[in-house]
């Protein structure tokens, strides 16, 4: 299905270069009969190569890969668009890459709460690796993640602790990859480090010297180019003495993708480069995919419980103003500080691309509470998910028969 979509694609394109140049000689050939002229041909075939490169050359090779040749950009990177290098090995080696049968991170993958008082060295292995996912049902991309799932894993550590990184990238990849962690005091937050090529391994050893919730993902030029593809994830630094104790913690991150193909558009999707600097992405996700948190058993909790959501915004380019209809977050720790005062209170809070945020409510009332992303637009997108709850009513706090909801 996915081969098929991306030979579709390599077809169309050729099919439509061949038509043009065919229509460009027919009408070559017309010229020559009509003006038996040289000089007038030559002028009028300039007019016409003139106005194909004016109104074609800029608008529509850009879209077709987001190649560098044709991309302006004033960034370090050099341009946002992929080499076509890079896009011709990606047609070549095709067939290397794993399909992932699920690209999404589950929201219970995280490690427990930290519970010794004295300072360790934590050893962690992340490795890079690019493979083909479902970004919707029929909707294939070609991710760039972290241990083979978008968000990456959720790293737990102690302020003071010695954290040692090995940092491995996957021999099947195109690209180059590495780590800045946002939770890292020094250059790059250790990116140019950990800096490695197809097949290499580099290691880094940090301080976690302060406390909060960070973001790390890939710097490699373009940074943002490695994070729209799914390259991000979360590090916990637990002050000491750790957080308030909690039944269940959940672990969310936002992200965006732009694709080529119009929103639902099934096969294989290129990254569109366009619609990255101007920051209008096809699918807005949490934890990779549409419906990553919609099934049953994904996000479950009982009424009576305290549950706590570590949420993130991978971007790159949008706010995300988080908010879990039905419910109110007691304690929103703004930013993802964990020194200072959390709110209380809060309906809806906003989350920097790049940034985080750490939520925490207790759950008084059975049924089923929706996140979102509450620019609602953005649902229709796949910013949405569910968590189940359980338990007896509290016909104190709620009391109502719920109805089926109509539609338009």
């Amino acid at each position: 299905m996915v081969l098929l979509s991306l030979l579709s694609y390599v077809f169309i394109r050729t099919l439509g270069l061949v038509i043009a140049f065919s229509a460009a000689a027919a009408l070559l050939f017309i010229i020559l009969r009509r003006f038996h002229s040289l000089r007038i041909t030559l002028l009028l075939c300039a007019v016409f190569i003139g106005i194909f490169i004016f109104f074609y050359v800029p608008n529509g090779l850009p879209r077709g890969f987001g190649s560098t040749s044709f991309i302006t950009s004033y960034g370090p990177a050099g341009s946002p668009g992929l080499p076509f290098g890079n896009i011709i090995a990606f047609f070549r080696h095709f067939g290397q890459f794993e399909q992932v049968k699920d690209i999404a991170r589950n929201p219970n993958d995280i490690p427990p709460p930290i519970t010794r008082t004295a300072t360790t060295t934590d050893h962690v292995s992340i490795t890079a690796k690019e493979v083909i996912g479902e970004i919707a049902p029929g909707v294939y991309q070609n991710y760039w993640t972290f241990d083979g799932t978008v968000p990456g894993p959720f790293l737990r550590v102690m302020q003071g602790d010695t954290v040692v990184v090995t940092f491995h990238n996957d021999a099947t990849s195109l690209h180059s990859h590495t780590i800045d962690f946002h939770a890292v005091i020094g250059p790059g937050g250790g990116a140019g480090v950990l800096s490695a090529k197809p097949g290499e391994t580099k290691t880094l050893t940090f301080t976690a010297l302060h406390p909060g919730l960070f973001v790390y993902h890939c710097a490699n030029p373009d940074p943002a180019v490695h994070m729209a593809h799914g390259q991000y994830g979360l590090i916990l630094v637990e002050p000491k003495g750790g957080l308030p104790k909690v039944d269940k913690e959940f672990y969310v991150m936002q992200g965006e993708f732009y694709t080529t193909g119009l929103l639902g558009q099934q096969g294989l999707q290129i990254f569109d480069s366009d619609a990255f600097l101007a920051g209008t992405p096809q699918y807005i996700v949490f934890n990779g995919r549409t419906g990553a948190l919609t099934g049953t058993s994904t996000m479950q909790a009982k009424a009576g419980q305290t549950v706590r959501i570590f949420f993130g915004n991978g971007g790159v380019n949008l706010i995300s103003s988080f908010h879990v209809i039905g419910e109110i977050f007691d304690h929103v720790y703004e930013e993802g500080s964990l020194t200072s005062p959390p709110l209380t209170d809060v309906q809806t809070t906003l989350v920097p691309a790049g940034g985080a945020t750490v939520v925490d409510f207790k759950l008084l009332e059975p049924g089923n509470y929706v996140l979102v992303d509450h620019a609602l637009a953005r649902i229709d997108r796949g910013a949405w998910g569910v968590l189940h709850v359980t338990g007896p009513a509290n016909p104190a706090i709620f009391n109502g028969v719920e109805q089926p909801m109509a539609g338009h």
